[in-house]
């Protein structure tokens, strides 16, 4: 995975990408941010995750080594 971090340490108000853990590793396809009634889209709907990691949304864009599809999972 590429630049993701524990979740523990996600910061608030950021756009970020969410990885979960759901019959594999997977990472959202769309921006969240941390609140403090919990995860929010980036058009603060609430998110019904149980994120395992996270990493800034402008990470998501650039390819990782080793990923073919580019998405860093």
């Amino acid at each position: 995975m590429c630049n993701w971090q524990p979740i523990d340490s996600a910061p608030w108000g950021r756009d970020l990408q969410l990885s979960v853990i759901e019959d594999g590793v997977h990472a959202l396809v769309f921006r969240c941010r941390r609140s403090g009634s919990g995860w929010v889209s980036d058009t603060g709907k609430p998110v019904d995750v149980h994120p395992s990691h996270w990493r800034d949304w402008a990470e998501s864009e650039k390819p990782c080594a080793g990923d073919p599809g580019g998405r860093g999972q």
